[in-house]
């Protein structure tokens, strides 16, 4: 999972593709706010509008609606359910503090309790 590749960066180029064009195509009535994400004109995006459009995304894409601010937690749970190391997951995630990260960590589902049990017991037994 490490490097510069993957999904994620080409999101990021492909993203950054589009800003330029948004850009040149806007002309003069462009205005550089900073942001990756802007509106046609480069103004930032309003939450309102963000959180429309992320729904209409999942509903395009036939997935499950949740809230946006629910989108870290899930992938976190997924980060965890793929037993990525966590100080790899405390970078996708942008936590400051490795402490953040283990306490999503320590929130494992119960199967994967019972299994760490079972192999605890497994090895007690040998």
């Amino acid at each position: 999972m490490g490097g510069h590749g993957g999904r994620g960066a080409t999101a990021l180029r492909t993203r950054q593709a589009e800003h330029r064009a948004a850009c040149e195509a806007a002309g003069e009535s462009w205005q550089e706010t900073g942001p990756v994400f802007t509106t046609a004109s480069g103004r930032p995006v309003e939450p309102s509008n963000f959180r429309r459009s992320f729904t209409n995304a999942c509903a395009k894409s036939g997935v499950r609606r949740v809230h946006v601010h629910a989108t870290r937690k899930t992938c976190a749970s997924l980060l965890v359910a793929l037993d990525v190391h966590p100080r790899v997951a405390m970078q996708i995630l942008r936590h400051s503090q490795i402490s953040v990260t283990m306490n999503i960590y320590s929130e494992v589902s119960s199967v994967k309790t019972r299994k760490a049990l079972k192999k605890l017991g497994d090895r007690l037994d040998s």
